[in-house]
């Protein structure tokens, strides 16, 4: 491991960040090794608790290593990436990719669209959406929170046994023969509270990333707003460009 240097002008919490980011680059330290601990890079480097400590808590932020309570800090396995540039759901995203999703239906239930929602749907008068919220896991880890509202003039035979385990795309489609062409995204960092903090199994105030979609059929009809809260430690997104 190489040292840091105490004469560059870059802050030494930094040059050790990268030191053990180069590590884990170069495959000396891979998924679920543990790091050198605290105590050890102190001695080594020369530094501070308080340095090393800073060091560790950009590395967990940027997901590249996690703490466990009493054990040490670990490295991450490598984030799964998310193309951004199809209008698929996280089901069949993933089923692309060999991976299997779990969807855990925490609240299925009609009620009245609020002022917000009516807004985004389109609707001329208020009336009732569906709120479903759902977890999703991938490969067993918690993966998503998210909430959709789907208008129920458009579907009012929807019910959680529907969707269990399903997409929720592929459901509209095959049985109320509604199709969707396109979706409005916006992309956020957040620090997530303690609900979904222990829905997703992240530390309290964790970084995350808050999806707001607005999805259209065909004929320009709004069939969803969703927002989805997306781990930050464990995932990452893909958008490809083109001039």
């Amino acid at each position: 491991m190489k040292k840091v240097d105490k004469e560059s002008p870059l802050p030494l919490y930094y040059q050790l960040k990268q030191i053990i980011c180069e590590l884990i680059e170069n495959d000396e330290l891979k998924a679920n090794d543990a790091i050198p601990s605290e105590r050890e890079l102190c001695e080594y480097h020369g530094v501070s608790r308080m340095t090393v400590n800073k060091a560790i808590i950009s590395l967990v932020n940027e997901g590249l290593v996690y703490r466990e309570q009493g054990k040490g800090t670990f490295v991450c396995k490598a984030k799964e990436k998310q193309q951004l540039s199809n209008l698929l759901g996280l089901t069949e995203e993933m089923r692309l990719r060999g991976l299997t999703v779990d969807t855990k239906i925490l609240s299925f239930k009609k009620k009245p669209a609020t002022k917000k929602i009516q807004k985004a749907l389109l609707m001329n008068e208020r009336r009732d959406v569906f709120e479903i919220t759902r977890l999703r896991c991938v490969s067993g880890e918690p993966y998503s929170l998210e909430t959709a509202y789907i208008p129920v003039n458009l579907c009012s035979e929807l019910n959680a046994e529907m969707i269990q385990n399903k997409s929720l795309y592929e459901v509209l489609s095959a049985h109320f023969g509604l199709e969707v062409e396109y979706a409005y995204q916006t992309i956020e960092p957040i620090l997530v509270n303690d609900y979904e903090s222990n829905m997703l199994e992240v530390e309290k105030n964790a970084l995350a990333l808050l999806f707001s979609r607005q999805t259209y059929l065909k004929n320009d009809i709004p069939i969803e707003v969703t927002k989805a809260i997306y781990r930050g430690d464990r995932y990452k997104f893909e958008v490809s460009l083109r001039r």
